[in-house]
């Protein structure tokens, strides 16, 4: 078998050092192919490698991503016109015939790293066709530990904001995919209820690697950290015990936050700085169609668990759907305020817009498939408009506030006064002391679609 020559590219995965180039890298090489891993949201585009390439392969697991991938592959077809292309990651297969029409030639989703090996196995066997490995595997996977050499240093990603000091954060993942099926998800079109771990041994070897390059927190990407609780916490008590001040940050459900309510206090003392939850809304008809899991009711009991248990809750909205007026907006600003949440959550999750992306469970509702108009290859979803055209317009305007103010480096508590001014909410004012903004711990870039 001849040795493959293979770019790996990432265009952006929130600032963090991309698993999702890392891990398949280390069952590549395994085979003995060549691998030149390209992060392009850190560094530049590496042309002699792409002139080399046989097979250039673009990780796309986010929606921000595969908007970016759209500008650069003309670009990477131009320097290398001969090249495999593939594409893998969440949101490739959602986009699989907009993909192929830009001349990718293997979609790849679900537990990928077996499929590239696959697909470089055809190319090292100079093939006149190559077959192409399924479009989405949920196969259980044995995993190597990922393979980061060839990527930026850490220090040039997202860090850790605490108590006015920073801390260099290393990323890894314990599972892929999610037991759930909320209906705006992008993780449910490809793993449809499915959740896949990464095998104890290699998360923890994964992190001992970063800790020895720098790392002094660890963000876990799994969608669900509490999908699989007899997988997760002996990891995080593993690691604590081996690493005692290293901290370390998760994304659990708020049904998971009430179902193991016993288990938020071993966050704690394992050294959980905070925990993000896609809250969504506070509007219970808004939840049922989202097919959440959680009521308001449920919320504001996980936030009083959360709050006894002294970890920190980094909610995520989508405070703009079909069905927010804007009475619903302000007073979903003025509950964000009572509930002392304003500095813990950041701006840009006070303008998320619902993205209804191809094969999305939304279509399922009838309602939704009368609000939509054709799919939009260029912003890849379902494009729809609010019934009042002036809840668009301020959805605009903040976004607009929110991008000027945080260039700025404005406080997260003004420029949530200046949304709850320009949406006519009122002025920010709560009743209870809020906390100091330098006593959450947040990461230098959020998370957003």
């Amino acid at each position: 078998m001849e040795v493959v020559r293979v770019v790996l590219i990432s265009t952006y995965e929130l600032g963090r050092q991309p698993f999702g180039l890392a891990s398949p890298a280390a069952w590549l090489r395994a085979e003995g192919h060549e691998v030149t891993l390209a992060d392009v949201s850190r560094s530049p585009l590496p042309r002699e490698a792409v002139e080399r390439a046989e097979l250039i392969a673009f990780f796309l697991p986010m929606h921000t991503a595969t908007k970016l991938f759209l500008r650069l592959v003309d670009r990477v077809k131009s320097v290398n016109p001969g090249a495999h292309l593939c594409a893998y990651g969440l949101y490739a297969p959602l986009n699989a015939t907009l993909l192929r029409g830009t001349g990718v030639g293997t979609v790849l989703g679900g537990e990928f790293e077996s499929g590239l090996v696959e697909l470089a196995r055809s190319l090292s066997r100079r093939e006149a066709s190559v077959a192409p490995p399924r479009l989405i595997s949920r196969d259980r996977q044995q995993f190597l530990v990922p393979d980061r050499s060839g990527l930026p240093p850490l220090g040039a990603y997202a860090q850790l904001v605490v108590e006015g000091a920073t801390r260099r954060v290393g990323y890894t993942e314990a599972s892929r995919g999610c037991k759930h099926r909320c209906r705006h998800c992008p993780v449910v079109p490809v793993y449809d209820g499915v959740f896949r771990i990464v095998q104890a041994d290699v998360v923890l070897e994964d992190i001992r690697r970063q800790m020895a390059a720098g790392a002094e927190h660890i963000t876990f990407g799994d969608p669900d950290f509490f999908n699989g609780p007899g997988h997760a916490i002996p990891i995080v008590k593993a690691l604590h015990g081996e690493w005692p001040r290293l901290s370390y940050d998760v994304t659990i459900k708020v049904e998971h936050l009430l179902q193991h309510r016993e288990l938020l206090p071993v966050l704690r003392e394992t050294g959980c700085a905070f925990v993000t939850s896609a809250v969504e809304s506070f509007d219970d008809a808004v939840l049922e169609r989202l097919a959440k899991g959680h009521t308001r009711a449920g919320f504001l009991e996980a936030l009083a668990l959360m709050r006894e248990a002294g970890l920190p809750l980094s909610p995520t909205f989508i405070p703009f759907t079909p069905w927010t007026t804007l009475a619903s907006y302000r007073a979903f600003l003025r509950a964000v305020a009572e509930l002392g949440l304003a500095e813990q959550v950041a701006p840009i999750q006070l303008a998320i817009r619902l993205l209804i992306p191809e094969g999305s469970l939304l279509l399922e509702l009838a309602e939704v498939r009368r609000m939509i108009g054709p799919f939009d290859a260029r912003g890849l979803c379902y494009p729809w408009r609010n019934p009042d055209p002036a809840v668009d317009a301020v959805c605009a305007a903040i976004q607009a506030l929110i991008k000027a103010e945080e260039k700025s480096r404005r406080p997260r508590g003004e420029i949530f006064r200046k949304i709850c001014e320009l949406a006519g909410a009122g002025a920010y004012r709560v009743d209870t002391p809020m906390a100091s903004r330098a006593t959450i711990p947040y990461l230098t870039e959020p998370w957003y679609c």
